[in-house]
């Protein structure tokens, strides 16, 4: 298959739980033969929302925006892994989402949601989801919802205990429905141009 796949991940707090889960996650896309990065909010660190990218003059905006501009448009789909704050979103993910429109365009995305709670994330989730449909990209229905991290990943992002076996057991549906729609607006896009 070989698709390139961006994933996303937004949590700025010190001691980051959800970076276990980005790493199963990065493991298992390599695992079935996917060209997957993680874009991570903290080490790209965008100021706030000042400017998107494409009110840029051409040449213009910083490298580290050109540079990411140019990755979301080479990607074929994309995965936003979201903790779930106060029932909402991260802002730091949201913030680094929002300086991009037209990249995101005409690809599926796909989400993972954690939470300490017992809903892991899914307030988040939905919120996301209605996000992403409005940048322009077709939201898959799989999602993946972790609770308690420490329970159900080690540092590494190996699976542990129940939850591990439960996350074990969603991913493969999970990447399958991803990646049945990657190809699909992949095919879509060599018959036919985008309407706008």
């Amino acid at each position: 298959m070989d698709k390139k796949i961006l994933v996303f991940y937004g949590s700025y707090r010190s001691g980051r739980m959800g970076v276990r889960l980005v790493e199963f996650l990065l493991e298992k896309f390599k695992q079935r033969g996917e060209a997957v990065e993680l874009i991570d909010a903290k080490v790209i660190d965008l100021p706030m929302l000042d400017r998107m990218y494409k009110e840029y003059l051409p040449g213009k905006a910083p490298q580290r925006l050109q540079e990411l501009a140019d990755k979301i448009r080479a990607a074929d789909g994309f995965v936003f892994v979201t903790g779930e704050y106060n029932w909402g979103m991260q802002p730091g993910l949201k913030n680094l989402t929002d300086h991009f429109l037209e990249e995101w365009f005409w690809r599926p995305a796909a989400i993972v949601s954690y939470s300490a709670g017992r809903l892991s994330g899914a307030r988040a989730s939905i919120a996301w989801h209605a996000t992403l449909s409005e940048m322009g990209m077709v939201v898959v229905s799989s999602t993946i919802e972790v609770g308690s991290i420490a329970h159900t990943l080690t540092a590494e992002g190996a699976p542990i205990g129940e939850g591990g076996k439960a996350l074990e057991h969603v991913f493969p549906r999970f990447a399958d429905d991803l990646m049945w729609w990657v190809e699909a607006s992949e095919a879509q896009r060599r018959q036919k141009k985008p309407p706008y």
